[in-house]
């Protein structure tokens, strides 16, 4: 557990570094964060034809209000405490890939919830809309990250042996 804990600090430290790189924010965090705005607004374009995307937010033409998808909101950090916590784990490479990109897909699933339910909150009450977005949301796409990553150690073998860590 201690070898566990110490790699797993170590991979979310420099994975939040990389994640603050110029380079990397550039050219991965902003357009991963337009692409998840661009699917918000293709989402909530299903029930309301009056939605539009510029770059990173989602606006109401009727109403006039907006999200902007920002860097904390794009589902990216929780993707980083997963891949650390997958990636400490003595597990084979290929459970790790799989657990991983279908925890993408539930953390991504829950994000595409919470952008729609803050977008349509912030219409119909900004004191609503600001507790959603500091307090329930927050918590529970950690909590998504967390479930997946405790759903996949009960689905994933240990490797065993010389090779455990990895």
């Amino acid at each position: 557990m201690r070898r566990f804990l110490i790699r797993f600090v170590f991979l979310l430290t420099a994975l939040f570094g990389l994640s603050l790189a110029p380079f990397v924010y550039t050219h991965v965090v902003l357009p991963w964060t337009e692409a998840i705005a661009a699917l918000g607004t293709a989402a909530a374009g299903l029930l309301d034809p009056d939605v539009m995307a510029a770059g990173k937010r989602i606006i109401s033409r009727e109403t006039g209000f907006s999200v902007s998808i920002e860097p904390g909101c794009n589902g990216l950090e929780p993707m980083l405490l997963l891949a650390a916590a997958m990636l400490a784990y003595p597990a084979a490479w290929r459970h790790r890939l799989i657990g991983f990109l279908s925890g993408v897909g539930f953390i991504q699933a829950a994000n595409l919830a919470r952008i729609l339910t803050l977008y349509y909150l912030g219409q119909w009450s900004p004191l609503l809309f600001e507790w959603a977005h500091l307090y329930v949301w927050p918590a529970l796409i950690v909590l998504d990250a967390v479930v997946v990553f405790l759903v996949w150690l009960r689905l994933t073998p240990p490797r065993h042996g010389p090779h455990a860590a990895g």
